[in-house]
């Protein structure tokens, strides 16, 4: 069975790669453009305590909002998959986990 056409290029994904490690790359870019809101809503749970609940709704609303629209964005999900596929292929070149390509550089220099 031959694939199909244009297949040949695209690189096959395990399911805990699409499942897993492409969202949890999705959810800390989409924290990172939110961090705004991330902050309000911290700021929000630290001074209210138990009333948290209650007294953040607006701003745990907001951060929902913009997460969400990030999460449900196709072209979200492609730009991190091909990031994470890049990650993939430095890590199977060079056999070093990019967070520890990352914090070897600054020592290097």
């Amino acid at each position: 069975m031959e694939p199909a056409p244009g297949a040949a290029e695209e690189p096959e994904l395990r399911h805990v790669e699409k499942d897993v490690l492409i969202p949890k790359m999705m959810r800390e870019k989409a924290r990172e453009l939110c961090s705004d809101k991330v902050q309000a809503f911290t700021k929000c749970c630290q001074e209210s305590g138990f009333l948290m609940v209650v007294k953040c709704q607006q701003e745990n609303a907001a951060l929902k909002e913009c997460l969400t629209t990030y999460y449900n964005d196709p072209a979200f999900y492609e730009e991190c998959k091909i990031e994470y596929l890049k990650q993939r292929e430095e890590f199977r070149a060079t056999g070093i986990p990019a967070k520890q390509r990352q914090q070897k550089l600054p020592t290097s220099m």
